[in-house]
């Protein structure tokens, strides 16, 4: 199993609309993540940061996370989420969510 964690900003003004969507998670998103091997997903919220980790149980990280992306639901979730949040400074070009490096892991 993988573990990946990340890191954007919420926009203020978005924080309780960003909060409502998640409090109704869309069942076909939710489908979409399980079907890419997504499991254990978490998102929390400090100071105006979202940072997400999950666990991945697949074999192929880059091509269950492009069928997620290829989702009909998962793409009109984003398109309402996308907005609530803003890159990091040092995030990569057309990288909304910037990855966080492990650097202490307990099992």
């Amino acid at each position: 199993m993988e573990r990946h964690a990340a890191v954007v900003r919420l926009r203020p003004e978005k924080e309780a609309e960003y909060r409502a969507l998640h409090a109704a998670a869309w069942p076909g998103v939710l489908a979409a993540l399980k079907r890419a091997n997504i499991g254990n997903y978490s998102i929390f919220l400090r100071d105006g940061l979202l940072f997400s980790y999950l666990e991945y149980a697949g074999d192929d990280y880059a091509a269950d996370t492009a069928a997620i992306a290829a989702d009909p639901d998962s793409r009109r979730w984003w398109a309402l989420t996308d907005p609530c949040q803003q890159p990091l400074d040092t995030a990569g070009d057309g990288q909304l969510w910037a990855s966080a490096e492990e650097v202490f892991h307990l099992d």
